[in-house]
């Protein structure tokens, strides 16, 4: 439950204890829930409700894994209850047994062995899912047929039609296998082969910075490292900062070892989590590849974890339990006695200090892989851009180039939707979202205007919401609108990829498949296309509307904006072609700017500690952030207020506000923050040791929503 402390049971008499980390059934007022064993003592209260039923003779959640949950709660001053929540998965959080399923199966039923496929000559997509299944009788697994591009809705009309039958088939163990590696490895670099001794040579804990410039092979190095972990039978846990890189990164670890991979993240069913989950618990799972939530999974054989583009914001929780997959993962492998390995082009400026101050093993890769070169990237002046057209000749002049080539090229604008606003020529009226203080954006395909902060959306006007007029116009541009500009300009196929066209799911999969045909294209997309993909034909990269971060009025835009920057150009001239980098910037003066565009990531960042150390902010000071959301601002900035005047003071630690958000309103609440600032963790976590059970008993925090955030990463 979302609250400090245990609740106190009674066990049926006679009962054996259950351990710390087993579940049981109680009663929680009215309800029957699933609670976690925590301890075993005298309770000082006379009445007491009984459990009604021990589910687990041994502990879902081992003692390390508890004890790693303990700290954590203490961390992020989170009630340790939620945290036990998040952890498990949903079916073991409704009761359900902690075992693994039988695995699902789509087959032909007797009755589709003979259905002639004149049959389904009107629906070439259930005559598809027909003939595949019939050339395998024991059926195929959901992700095989995703694989094949056999539609879902296919097969339900077909077994709507009895032709097809769902089944669940026992599952057996995998069996061990002799040789762990499937295919031979390439062949490392001086810089690379010194990476990889380096890790396989530390015994127990080790922290490990693998600071390698885009295109350095430091997937061969995570690969090659990782051999000798699952040789000795131990298991290898992977954490990458979204899903969309998660098919990529699992075929190759299955291309290289013959061990069982296994995947864990939000796009999961529950019956698939708590498979692999079971699986990685009971060391079946070898590899083990997931998103930010996957640091907490259970492990039989721990051997070695590794965190891929550990610099993206991606693993930072920004709801509920906010904890940072990062920290946790060095946090379990110190507990777990195994190295951690810390993967990035770009390092947080946190891990990059820790690296300098010698607290992790700094590995460099300065070099490509086979011998390319860092693709230079020119600065373009885009004051004379307009919002019809946004992309400058010469990044037209240099897109047509390349297509001309047989070559690709990227577009990239972290920007949906077709224009961010819709506007007024006559009295300057802009469409704004009634909920948020932000303007609409046009999704044209969708005849919508839709809020991206609370997903709002409206039918786009006809008339001016100020003066009537039906001049209206479109300002800026977005994906939507690059496409269709790009489409219009060649013959070449324009491939977007956003969280737009790839809601459905494998149709991330399907264009980045087009993609690595290598056949000329141009891509356009938001942030989704900068991490982690090779493109072995791409030599151009057009970088639009980058200036914002450089300008954010949060001391972290200016880092995230250039570890975007850089991995967006680190997608051109990775293989035998150069690349060419154009970056289209209004503001091409400014010193970050030029540093960034510079390429040289360390020049920037020592630019950024130097303010960051005068003004001791991370990673020379340390925050927390308290947020609260109300009806109406006056009660927000009440309860902070009142919070900010009856903590205690604290040596060594500042109370900076309250003040209202830089986004004051959002999906219909007023917004407030109160910063705590110190150069000292203890000060800091003591002030926060007083300030939430303070929170938790003012009258006028029961009208507003409030939390804490500790380390925050987005101050906006």
């Amino acid at each position: 439950m979302p609250l400090p402390g245990c609740f106190d049971y009674r066990l049926p008499p006679g009962a054996p204890a259950p351990a710390r980390g087993c579940r049981v059934e109680v009663p929680f007022g009215r309800r029957t829930l699933v609670g976690l064993v925590h301890d075993h003592q005298p309770s000082e209260l006379k009445q007491l409700k009984t459990v009604k039923r021990v589910l687990d003779e041994e502990p879902v959640i081992d003692p390390a894994l508890y004890a790693l949950c303990e700290r954590a709660a203490r961390y992020y001053h989170h009630p340790l209850g939620e945290v036990l929540n998040f952890v498990l998965p949903a079916l073991l959080r409704q009761g359900q047994p902690a075992r693994a399923g039988g695995e699902v199966r789509w087959r032909l039923t007797d009755r589709g062995h003979h259905v002639a496929p004149d049959r389904l000559a009107r629906a070439p997509r259930q005559l598809q899912a027909m003939e595949i299944l019939a050339e395998h009788p024991r059926g195929l697994t959901p992700a095989m047929l995703e694989a094949l591009s056999v539609s879902r809705p296919a097969l339900q009309a077909l077994r709507n039609k009895e032709w097809v039958e769902r089944v669940e088939v026992a599952e057996t163990p995998p069996p061990e296998v002799d040789e762990v590696r499937a295919e031979p490895a390439l062949r490392a670099n001086a810089e690379q082969r010194a990476a990889i001794e380096a890790i396989t040579g530390a015994e127990g804990f080790q922290p490990f910075l693998l600071d390698g410039v885009t295109g350095s092979g430091k997937t061969e190095v995570y690969l090659q490292a990782m051999a000798p972990v699952l040789a000795a039978g131990k298991q290898v846990l992977v954490l990458v900062p979204e899903i969309g890189l998660t098919p990529q990164t699992l075929r190759r670890f299955r291309q290289r070892f013959a061990v069982p991979v296994t995947v864990l993240h939000s796009g999961l069913t529950d019956r698939e989590r708590l498979d692999a989950w079971v699986a990685a618990r009971e060391g079946h799972a070898r590899i083990l590849i997931g998103t930010r939530s996957a640091v907490f999974t259970p492990l039989a054989r721990p051997g070695l974890i590794i965190v891929d583009e550990a610099h993206d914001a991606s693993l930072k929780q920004q709801d509920g339990f906010r904890y940072h997959a990062r920290d946790l993962a060095s946090w379990r492998a110190q507990q777990l006695a195994v190295p951690v390995v810390h993967g990035s082009a770009t390092p947080a400026l946190e891990t990059l200090q820790l690296a300098r101050d010698g607290r992790y093993h700094w590995l460099r890769l300065r070099q490509r892989a086979g011998g390319a070169g860092a693709p230079p990237i020119e600065l373009l002046d885009a004051r004379d851009a307009t919002p019809d057209r946004p992309l400058l000749p010469t990044a037209l002049k240099a897109i047509s180039e390349t297509l001309g080539r047989g070559e690709q090229a990227l577009v990239f604008l972290n920007r949906r939707g077709f224009a961010p606003v819709i506007l007024c020529r006559d009295c300057g009226w802009q469409d704004e979202c009634p909920r948020c203080d932000s303007l609409m954006t046009w999704h044209r395909s969708e005849h919508q205007l839709r809020c991206h902060h609370c997903g709002h959306q409206h039918r786009v006007p006809q008339r001016c919401g100020q003066c009537g007029s039906t001049n209206l116009t479109d300002a800026g541009a977005g994906t939507e609108k690059l496409e269709s500009l790009l489409a219009e300009h060649g013959d070449a196929p324009v491939v977007r990829i956003d969280r737009d066209t790839t809601r459905r799911k494998g149709s991330l999969d399907a264009k980045l498949a087009q993609i690595q045909k290598g056949e000329p294209a141009v891509l356009v997309g938001t942030q989704m296309l900068a991490k982690g993909h090779h493109f072995p034909r791409l030599s151009l990269a057009v970088i639009m509307n980058m200036d914002a971060g450089f300008l954010s009025a949060d001391f972290r835009g200016p880092e995230q904006a250039a570890q975007l920057l850089l991995q967006v150009a680190g997608r051109s001239g990775r293989q035998d072609r150069p690349g060419r980098v154009l970056m289209q910037s209004r503001h091409g003066d400014h010193n970050l700017v030029r540093l960034a565009a510079a390429g040289d990531y360390h020049a920037l960042a020592d630019a950024l500690l130097a303010e960051r150390r005068a003004a001791a902010l991370p990673p020379f000071g340390h925050l927390a952030l308290l947020r609260c959301e109300a009806m109406a601002m006056g009660q927000a900035l009440a309860f902070l207020e009142e919070c900010a005047t009856q903590l205690p003071e604290v040596e060594g630690a500042h109370v900076l506000g309250p003040v209202p958000a830089p986004m004051e309103k959002r999906a219909g609440r007023y917004r407030a923050q109160l910063l705590l600032q110190s150069a000292n963790r203890p000060a800091l976590h003591g002030l926060l040791d007083a300030l939430m059970p303070l929170a938790r008993s003012l009258p006028s925090g029961r009208r507003c929503r409030w939390h804490l955030d500790v380390d925050p990463i987005d101050l906006l």
